[in-house]
């Protein structure tokens, strides 16, 4: 999915993201914009997810949503 697709669903995948890891602020959410390396990051920092672990679930949540 291109980023177009994902700027379409960005509203939807808000929600969800915030349900699966409540940590992220929205003003994280407005950094990520539905980028998969500004989650990854965001992941990192929050959770202390070390950067595989963050793709791993990074990877789980896009392909989850069909995002990625």
């Amino acid at each position: 999915m291109n980023s177009t697709q994902v700027g379409g669903k960005w509203t939807e995948m808000k929600g969800k993201l915030k349900q699966k890891w409540g940590k992220l602020t929205d003003n994280d959410l407005t950094q990520i914009e539905g980028k998969y390396d500004e989650l990854v990051g965001r992941l990192e920092q929050h959770y202390g997810y070390s950067k595989e672990q963050a793709e791993r679930e990074a990877k789980e949540f896009y392909s989850g949503c069909g995002c990625h």
